[in-house]
């Protein structure tokens, strides 16, 4: 089986357009093709998919067509094609145009074939009758009137002589309000009209025609004044001492909109390609950080613990870089939990943290912009139900949108996010000074793909995926009406605060009976299995080091740990690897055993850590989490 040319949602594209549409591979098989094209050719759809072009009757015109395209060309004709046995020929306007797959070179060529055989009949029985106009008006009534584009007939004067019911439900005239008037003063929009007088004149004086023969695309004017897309195409027709030239029209409004929509759905898609990709480089340079970022908290926090009960400027500084290091540490967190993209797991969500963090990962460019941030959040504020990743998500794109918009306005620049509880629900506010949101813009905001901001600079989705996001909560994302900045609400439900049966205190390390307490330490990288042997000895336990699952694996068979903490991924023996040996040759140490990783994203990374059952430390790591770990480890077992 080929690979498909195109994906199923281009083939209902191309299946929706009216007119014959097939698309044909290098080797001038049929790939695609849609029911008039089926239904033209004489065969079943099953028979034509991968028939070569020379099967069908009209492959003798085709062909030379298809060749052009192939080497570039966008070819366009119009003209008779055969019917398949014995079928009438019919009339078609047509369209040849090379089929280049996603940023490759020409991988076959698209036709698009009009039939125009009903509407060439027409012109002719319509030239023939006109003839006869003033004998069988009632004749040319009905052709008229039943036709459904637009036909509209002019004498050399430029005034209507025939206005028909498709022309009237387009235009908004009515047939009798028209006859005898001059077409450029009814349907031309004024910036066209003197050019329209002057090519009708020139036309009648020299004979030289620019439109006449030809379908091309124009504007036209409704009654109400609205401008329009309309297709044109006119025929003159010469009867005994006067000519009368018929315009066949067609109201492309429609035609563009769907047009419009695949392109918005085509930009949306490459939109969404190119912020996927940032989110994995986002995501990916955040874990490479992990490692170095480690080294730096944990000798920050050594440096500190060395400097206890010294004073001076040295011991400010020490302070200065573990705080520093610290807040590295969180913003690559709110990084990495972004890019995670986990299922929705709603649970208990205190909103002032969660604000907190969002304010700090945008702290520098707020500085920068000369913006200031106040915050108003209650102490005693109740959780909501929540997932913190998305909602971080909402607030992060909530406050950049307030940036942006803060930062083409005149100092001062303020930001203010205050929450407060109203009706079971936690109601957080994030309003700017800005320039607020226009009128008449104000219901479209949180359309998805609908911006404000210049090309490059806004991609129309995040407040469509923020509200998407808090309704998925059981809440609303709301922009207020008062001004004179913007300013939005985000309700959430209220977390019910369910009262549990006491947990058991974890084990404290310090109470362990045996002593001295041994703990390995298992990481290919050195360095930072050393800044966690440190962080882990300043914990009470003496500290082995083994550069990697292999040598750990050594040092385990020979002694005895009350504490593994092993690096998940490592050349040679991982630590699922590990984790395998140890339950067939050490099982006492199972239950001892917790993993090093800075690679919480991916699914295969997450599915490990939760069929394993073992608590795990997520770089960079704090003493904190260290200690938390080590709590959850069953040092008996």
């Amino acid at each position: 089986m080929p690979k498909p040319l195109i994906g199923s949602q281009l083939g209902a594209v191309l299946d929706a357009i009216p007119a014959m549409v097939a698309l044909l591979d290098c080797g001038l098989c049929h790939r695609h093709a849609n029911d008039d094209y089926v239904r033209f050719t004489g065969m079943t759809d099953a028979v034509l998919t991968g028939c070569h072009l020379d099967k069908i009757a009209a492959a003798i015109i085709l062909r030379g067509h298809a060749e052009r395209a192939m080497s570039g060309e966008k070819v366009s004709w119009e003209g008779w094609l055969p019917g398949s046995d014995g079928a009438d020929a019919r009339f078609v306007k047509g369209l040849c145009l090379p089929f280049r797959a996603a940023g490759r070179g020409i991988d076959g060529c698209l036709f698009i074939l009009r039939d125009l055989t009903d509407l060439k009949q027409t012109e002719r029985r319509f030239a023939e009758q006109v003839a006869d106009l003033q004998l069988n008006r009632g004749l040319n009534a009905a052709i008229t009137a039943s036709a459904l584009d637009c036909i509209i007939v002019i004498d050399e004067a430029g005034c209507v002589v025939e206005f028909n019911p498709a022309a009237e439900l387009t235009f908004g005239h009515a047939r009798a309000a028209v006859l005898g008037r001059p077409i450029a003063d009814i349907i031309v929009p004024e910036h066209l009209r003197e050019r329209h007088v002057q090519g009708f004149a020139r036309y009648l004086a020299t004979g030289e025609a620019h439109v006449l023969g030809r379908r091309m695309e124009i504007e036209g004017l409704r009654a109400d004044g609205a401008v329009f897309p309309l297709e044109l195409a006119i025929t003159e027709v010469r009867l005994p001492g006067r000519r009368l030239f018929t315009a066949y029209l067609r109201d492309l409004t429609a035609a563009h909109a769907a047009q419009a929509d695949v392109q918005r759905s085509r930009d949306a898609l490459h939109q969404g390609e190119k912020m996927a990709a940032f989110g994995s480089l986002l995501a990916g340079v955040a874990h490479e950080l992990n490692n170095p970022l480690s080294i730096v908290i944990g000798n920050a926090m050594m440096l500190s613990d060395d400097a206890a009960g010294f004073e001076g400027p040295l011991v400010t500084r020490v302070g200065k870089i573990a705080a520093a290091a610290e807040r590295c540490a969180r913003i690559v967190r709110s990084f990495l939990a972004m890019a995670r993209q986990r299922p929705t797991v709603l649970r208990p969500v205190a909103i002032a943290p969660l604000v907190h963090v969002a304010v700090e990962m945008l702290a520098y460019g707020f500085r920068a912009g000369g913006i200031g941030v106040t915050l108003d959040l209650p102490v005693d504020l109740p959780n909501a139900t929540g997932d913190s990743d998305q909602l971080h998500q909402v607030l992060v794109n909530l406050l950049l949108n307030a940036k942006q918009a803060l930062l083409k306005q005149p100092l001062p620049r303020q930001i203010s996010i205050a929450a407060r509880v109203e009706a079971g629900e936690v109601v957080l506010r994030l309003s700017d000074n800005g320039p607020g949101v226009p009128h008449d813009i104000r219901t479209r905001i949180f359309d998805p793909f609908f911006t404000t901001k210049p090309m490059g600079e806004g991609t129309g989705i995040g407040l469509a995926v923020s509200r998407g996001i808090v309704e998925a909560h059981g809440g609303t994302l709301v922009l207020k009406p008062q001004g004179p900045g913007a300013q939005f609400d985000v309700r959430l439900p209220l977390a019910l605060e369910v009262e549990a049966a006491p947990a058991a205190e974890p084990a404290s390390i310090a109470a362990l009976p045996t002593l001295p307490r041994r703990a390995l330490i298992i990481d290919d990288e050195p360095e930072v299995a050393s800044v966690l042997a440190q962080m882990v000895t300043s914990l009470g336990f003496a500290c082995d080091m083994a550069e990697g699952g292999g040598d750990g694996q050594h040092l385990l068979e020979r002694g005895d740990y009350d504490a593994i903490l092993c690096d998940l991924h490592m050349p040679g023996i991982d630590g699922a690897a590990l984790l395998q040996w140890i339950g067939a040759h050490k099982p006492q140490f199972r239950g001892r055993l917790a993993f090093v990783t800075g690679d919480t994203l991916g699914q295969a990374t997450a599915s490990f850590l939760s069929a394993s059952g073992r608590p795990h430390l997520e770089k960079p790591f704090l003493r904190e989490e260290i200690r938390r770990v080590l709590s959850l480890l069953k040092f008996d077992s």
